[in-house]
């Protein structure tokens, strides 16, 4: 494996090495092969060396389907059976109330936007209508559409040719879908994300190669030599012989080792964020409570990423709703307020745009078995960042919370805002598919008015 730090690790609290995390095995950044993260070096050199310069992203997605009438949407006139025990608390904006559990929220309210009024979502357990905007269809995952991630790579671009535009920190779970960090569709491999753990990485390996040897360029090109080979015959490499003395130097830079590296970062800062764990949500196979994802995210866009996504938490509450949800509300509770928080004290809350969401709702009346179940019907999300309109909350259902009753939004006008934030006019924008017919990037293509 190649170890860009080569360094001692170090153990944390829950066991897990962050060196270990930090480790990249292969030669391709993002799904961008060695030639052309150069060429767009060569093609772009306005935008190397500035601290942001751009536009960027992060996407949290709430693995399993929060429940919005426990969070922002509590229904206190509904029967008990309906709106359960927790409690509503004022926010910092007048007539705005949310879920007891997240009081930091509630004294930043002014800072985000929530949508209670959320539509357009199948009963799929899976990651792709929170990334992409298109749900598992005929065609596979997103239905070959490509998610945002993916299309920001293929029009936008590398900031940085050393870093990857689009970059995917969600932790490998049972259920595939829950692990999605967002599929590139009908765009290709040359556009995946790129995860620092990844499989994609895993398969492209320079085994025995280290920081120093990396560093000594003959004693690279040796084992180079073989590996080059293995895999002449695949198409990404062939002008790698051209570009292989810059390729170096690109793995060589610093710039994502060490935004991915939290040990250089602020320990109150840290603090602030939180620090949790990178194993799943209560044992079960969901997203982790790993607060240190959302610093990781503001670093890896400051850093020169376009697109950031993360999986947090285990919201399918089919049983011990009003049990687990306390100390998972307050987890996310903490890291999208430190998140928020920091983008504005950096001065990023116009560069960077912030959305977190779940694939569906959860069933107005709870269950026997004191749960939620899945229900498609209707959606939250909350918004932040981006030189949105924030301090608002668009949207109402019904007394019971079970269908958009004021302002319905669809999925795909988030999406439609969020490329809008990134300088992307969703109205003309087209990506070429496979058979070379142009594709617009969503078919709902206007922007929530409320928030531009």
């Amino acid at each position: 494996m190649l170890n860009l730090l080569g360094s001692k690790p170090s153990r944390h609290c829950d066991g897990h090495h962050r060196r270990h995390f930090l480790r990249i095995g292969g030669l391709a950044l993002g799904g961008l092969s060695l030639p052309q993260v150069l060429q767009a070096q060569e093609s772009s050199p306005a935008t190397r060396g500035k601290p942001l310069g751009h536009k960027a992203v992060i996407m949290i997605y709430l693995s399993g389907g929060p429940s919005h009438q426990d969070m922002y949407d509590l229904k206190m006139d509904a029967p008990p059976e309906i709106r359960g025990s927790f409690k509503p608390i004022a926010t910092n904006v007048p007539g705005i109330e949310i879920c007891e559990h997240m009081p930091r929220l509630a004294k930043m309210m002014d800072k985000v936007a929530i949508i209670r009024s959320l539509y357009g979502c199948p009963d799929q357990h899976a990651s792709d209508l929170c990334l992409s905007g298109y749900p598992i269809g005929p065609k596979g995952r997103q239905d070959n559409h490509p998610s945002l991630g993916s299309a920001v790579s293929r029009l936008q671009g590398p900031v940085d040719p050393s870093v990857p535009p689009f970059v995917g920190l969600t932790i490998k779970t049972g259920h595939a879908p829950y692990s999605n960090p967002g599929m590139p569709g009908f765009l290709g491999t040359s556009h995946t994300a790129f995860q620092p753990e990844g499989q994609g990485m895993a398969d492209m390996r320079l085994n025995g190669v280290s920081l120093d040897q990396l560093r000594n360029r003959q004693a690279l090109l040796a084992s180079f030599d073989q590996f080059r080979r293995h895999v002449d015959r695949q198409e990404v490499y062939r002008s790698v012989d051209a570009l292989s003395q810059k390729a170096f130097d690109v793995l060589t830079s610093s710039r994502l080792v060490e935004a991915l590296d939290l040990e250089k970062e602020d320990p109150q800062v840290r603090d602030r964020y939180g620090r949790g764990s990178a194993t799943s949500a209560f044992g079960e196979d969901a997203g982790p409570h790993w607060m240190d994802q959302f610093l990781m995210a503001r670093r890896l866009v400051e850093t020169g990423v376009r697109c950031v996504t993360l999986s947090f938490g285990s919201w399918d509450r089919h049983g011990q709703n009003f049990e687990r949800l306390p100390e998972q509300l307050a987890k996310c509770d903490q890291g999208i307020t430190a998140l928020v928080e920091d983008l504005h004290r950096r001065g990023l809350d116009q560069d960077v745009s912030v959305v977190a969401w779940g694939e569906f709702g959860r069933t107005p009346r709870i269950n026997p078995g004191g749960g939620r179940d899945h229900w498609p019907q209707v959606s939250c999300c909350l918004l932040a960042g981006g030189g949105m309109r924030v301090g608002q909350v668009i949207g109402s259902t019904n007394r019971l919370g079970e269908v958009p009753q004021d302002r319905p939004v669809h999925y795909q006008e988030v999406f439609a805002t969020l490329y809008n934030r990134l300088g992307i006019d969703v109205g003309n924008a087209t990506i070429l598919d496979q058979a070379g017919r142009p594709q617009y990037l969503v078919d709902y293509r206007d922007p929530i008015r409320e928030l531009i």
